[in-house]
């Protein structure tokens, strides 16, 4: 036991062998080959990233008004004996399940109601053309036209143009009930319903999402300032955190203040309260040493009185500050308690003016803006021109082509062509592996279950899960949606097991239809202007530079505090809806995936330019001395210039410039070191194109 152990000595090689080498053993060799083969058989990692479930809660009482608004129905159908009357308005719900995203109680109304009136319009044309393949063509192409035109406009609108569009396909495919009148009646009777479901607790939590959405603000801030010392990461995803709590706050709000002028009330204290905490966010970009535990947990605590309503005591035990950053959170968190606490809002409060930020323009105004952006606009003429040719071809091939039912070949093309629902090619893909799910349940349901109040349990079982899995992904909606529209159709014109195949085939043809004509043939899929996206937020964060810093713009006046905050705020929002694209972009297959994936370190530099920026301001105006304006114009046109490149050249150059002003001492040292590091990004080593 206590001897030593003798020393293991490899094998003598005889010198006339040739040197054996670990990775040229035929055991490793033949697991290399095993590897690659698996590497060039498994899913593309575009494709894994699309179907990989996304985080999102479950919105509960969604699920519970999906059940209801679908199976109640098709109940009272049946009861009645007037089972295509229920499966109308059974329809109709399911327009109402997919537009109700709204979280606050009177956007619901917007949210649902505006679409019914598009898809009531809808299947009317619909139906007017039914059994008339050549005119459902032209009428049909034409809906999806003024579809994609007005999906231009934003979320209401983008639903109202994807419901004009699914009813009319609806209408013109399915036989329904006599007179015309009929059908567009049931529908938005079915989509009403769903909306008196998701309004019966509003006088119950009257100002409760307002107050949520002000509150998650604050929560979110509060994780942002406990991220001071942190990494750069985990403080650039608590700041990106901030900004769309911030962006879902003043939606919502000023939604709702548009209409509302009224200088108290509950809005109007709630509008305060989220105005004030714009000061605690910049100050929250000084970063440095750890933060006390007693700010966040203020700032947790009033987020709590926010979200119950309540005023508390306007006394904070807080550390004294000891450093310039300490005092610029301790007084803008005072700041913030003191508005918290008020019990109204008052107007002589500058923090109380909501238009300091923005508020939205009259209703006459917002329309005509529209009305001229929809008609002038290439993008929107574009997109409508390119539905309308996909839905075209689809009429035309089924028109010429005898399909069992061929609604589904434009419903297809309709679900999978919606640009701002995400990336085209992979939706259509994602399209037929989740219709080929879907399918597979509704088999089963078609083949097993007699037609009758087994179908009501069956669609009251099913019907919760679109709401519950459509935010983890196209594919999961896709699955949910398919067996509810098939069993919902089938009560209409009863084929049972017999549709299950056609389906698929229906499916497969409009996804080629759009990888084809929607896709492939159009530049813009394989040239994204994402670079030029990109170079406009650029160009404002070196606008956004010079307000900052008191610089005068064309007309010789400097910007006052509110201009200023209000440039950062549509920066930061701006920069949200890049990044936002760029993800889309990754999700895409090469060369637009891997060109996303090249360019991506560039938006993360435009952000820290920006954070950088805010910090220097908040230092300012806590003691430090100002930057030069020489110094500040450098950096702005150094932005300027890169702006302009990105702009116009497809291989980025190398932007110059000088330093100037007072050294690495000076309030933008930091930001001098983020353009630097913008500029080392895009420099004429990287060969990938911007396009």
């Amino acid at each position: 036991m206590g001897e030593n152990p003798k020393p293991r000595h490899p094998p003598q090689q005889s010198p006339h062998q040739p040197p054996r080498h670990p990775s040229r053993h035929p055991g490793a060799v033949a697991r290399r080959r095993a590897a690659a083969a698996a590497a060039r058989l498994s899913p593309p990692a575009w494709l894994l990233d699309n179907l990989r479930p996304q985080p999102a809660p479950v919105r509960w009482p969604a699920v519970a008004r999906a059940s209801v608004a679908l199976a109640v129905p098709l109940a009272v159908g049946f009861a009645t004996d007037q089972r295509a009357y229920g499966a109308l308005v059974a329809l109709g719900a399911l327009n109402g399940v997919l537009s109700d995203t709204a979280e606050a109680y009177r956007m619901r109304i917007l949210h649902v109601a505006v679409p019914q009136f598009f898809a009531a319009v809808g299947v009317t044309l619909g139906s007017l053309v039914f059994g008339q393949e050549w005119t459902a063509v032209g009428v049909l192409a034409l809906v999806a036209l003024v579809s994609g035109m007005i999906s231009s406009i934003g979320a209401v609108a983008s639903f109202a143009g994807l419901l004009l569009l699914l009813n009319a396909v609806v209408g013109a495919g399915l036989a329904l009930p006599d007179p015309w009148w009929k059908p567009p009646l049931l529908i938005v009777l079915g989509g009403l319903f769903v909306l008196a479901l998701s309004l019966l607790a509003w006088p119950f939590r009257v100002g409760v999402p307002e107050r949520a959405a002000v509150a998650g603000t604050y929560r979110a801030t509060a994780d942002l300032l406990e991220a001071s010392a942190a990494p750069d990461p985990e403080f650039d995803g608590r700041r990106r955190a901030v900004t769309l709590a911030l962006n879902h706050a003043y939606d919502l709000l000023l939604a709702r203040r548009a209409g509302d002028h009224g200088w108290r009330g509950p809005l109007v204290r709630l509008l305060a309260q989220l105005n004030v905490i714009i000061p605690l966010v910049e100050a929250a970009h000084l970063r440095g040493r750890r933060r006390p535990p007693e700010v966040m947990a203020a700032v947790r605590h009033l987020a709590d009185l926010v979200a119950e309503g309540r005023t508390g005591e306007g006394v904070l035990d807080l550390p004294p500050p000891r450093t310039a950053s300490d005092r610029a959170v301790d007084t803008a968190l005072r700041h913030v308690a003191a508005v918290v606490h008020e019990a109204d809002g008052d107007p002589r409060n500058p923090a109380t003016m909501d238009d300091r930020l923005g508020r939205p323009a009259a209703l006459s105004v917002r329309v005509r803006r529209a009305t001229r952006n929809v008609l002038f606009s290439e993008a929107s003429w574009r997109y409508g021109l390119r539905l309308a040719l996909c839905i075209g071809l689809a009429q035309t091939l089924v028109a010429v082509i005898p399909v069992q039912r061929s609604y589904w070949v434009a419903l297809t093309v309709t679900f999978v062509l919606k640009p701002d629902f995400g990336s085209v090619f992979s939706r259509a893909v994602l399209r037929a592996l989740g219709t080929a799910v879907g399918l597979v349940v509704a088999g089963v349901v078609l083949a097993e279950v007699p037609i009758g109040w087994w179908d009501v349990l069956v669609v009251a079982l099913l019907a919760p899960l679109i709401p519950a899995v459509s935010a983890k992904g196209y594919a999961f909606q896709t699955a949910a949606i398919t067996p509810v529209i098939l069993l919902i159709s089938d009560v209409l014109n009863r084929q049972g097991f017999g549709l299950v195949a056609p389906r698929l085939v229906d499916s497969l043809i409009g996804c080629a239809i759009v990888l084809v004509a929607g896709y492939l043939l159009w530049p813009e899929s394989w040239h994204t202007r994402l670079g030029h996206r990109l170079a406009d937020a650029v160009e404002e964060t070196a606008d956004y530079v010079r307000r900052a810093f008191g610089m005068p713009d064309a007309t010789g006046k400097a910007a006052d505090q509110a201009e200023v905050e209000r440039t950062r705020r549509r920066i930061y929002r701006d920069l949200s809806t890049v990044r936002t694209e760029f993800q889309r972009a990754l999700t895409e297959p090469p060369p637009i995936g891997r060109r996303a994936a090249a360019w991506w370190p560039l938006v993360v530099a435009t952000e820290r330019i920006v954070d950088a920026t805010t910090a220097a301001r908040v230092r300012v105006s806590y003691g430090a001395p100002a930057p030069a304006r020489a110094e500040t114009a450098d950096i702005a046109d150094q932005l300027t210039d890169m702006a302009v490149r990105l702009r116009s050249s497809e291989v980025l150059v190398e932007v110059r410039g000088e330093r100037a002003g007072d050294g690495e001492e000076s309030v933008l040292a930091a930001l001098r070191q983020e353009v630097g590091a913008a500029k080392a990004i895009a420099s004429p080593g990287r060969k990938t194109t911007l396009a």
